[in-house]
């Protein structure tokens, strides 16, 4: 007689051992999170548990001072492959290392943060850790995906078809960032994004982030006190990251 668990026996097995590491916490998720549900609610917290606040025993700790690779590692996965394989497809295709770090990071905020307005919240994200031509590049690549350029043999995604239907169209202010990027002196920085991003990666290939080590020395701006425990504009979004549950 088989005693292999099913689905749902292993998913009831997996949230008790959640509740188990919580011991007493309870996780309060935030009003972004429960709209993601179409709900427009904080939760309630049962009565007598406390809020969990600091580190969250469910995911892998991160160091003291955690690293852009340390993020990659710890709190991109399974995404983070999206972004070396369009890291490496920029490295294959010759590209200069900062266009390299531009792909390695386009989509930084889908795989760890935020999928609305990802070109926003990304170039955000790492603004002060990169060069101004990187963060503006991550920004309006959002914007550009939408729009082919024959010169360099860019068409519209087929898979854009597949997922937002045929009749499709931009909103206004995607349209306005495509018009004024258009004559930007870093426009093909972030078209070269959009021509080395991949619409579904390679199941097959593994990319390790230790490949891009040295591009990342050399152009991400690592603070010696750590991500997330600097005083630039967006240490608090990596510190979001780190702990996301936290109550406050």
């Amino acid at each position: 007689m088989s005693t292999a668990m099913s689905l749902s026996e292993r998913a009831d097995a997996l949230e008790h051992d959640q509740m188990t590491k919580l011991g007493e916490c309870y996780v309060a998720k935030s009003l972004l999170y429960n709209l993601a549900d179409g709900k427009r609610t904080l939760g309630s917290r049962p009565p007598g548990a406390r809020l969990l606040m600091g580190e969250d025993p469910r995911l892998p700790p991160m160091p003291r001072k955690p690293t852009l690779i340390d993020y990659f590692r710890l709190r991109f996965s399974p995404a983070q492959q999206h972004l070396l394989q369009s890291a490496n497809l920029a490295q294959k295709n010759g590209l200069p290392e900062k266009t390299v770090l531009a792909c390695l990071l386009h989509d930084i905020s889908v795989a760890g943060f935020i999928r609305a307005d990802h070109g926003y919240w990304g170039a955000q994200l790492i603004e002060p850790y990169v060069d101004e031509e990187v963060a503006w590049s991550v920004r309006v690549h959002q914007a550009l995906r939408f729009f082919p350029d024959e010169s360099v043999g860019y068409e519209y995604p087929k898979a854009y078809v597949q997922l937002f239907g045929e009749g499709y169209r931009p909103e206004p202010y995607v349209v306005a960032e495509y018009e004024r990027a258009r004559g930007h002196r870093w426009y093909m920085t972030a078209r070269m994004i959009c021509l080395n991003d991949l619409y579904s990666f390679d199941p097959n290939l593994e990319i390790e982030i230790e490949q891009f080590e040295d591009i990342i020395g050399r152009h991400f701006r690592q603070p010696a006190e750590g991500l997330g425990n600097d005083d630039s504009p967006s240490a608090h979004m990596w510190r979001t990251l780190q702990r996301p549950c936290n109550a406050l």
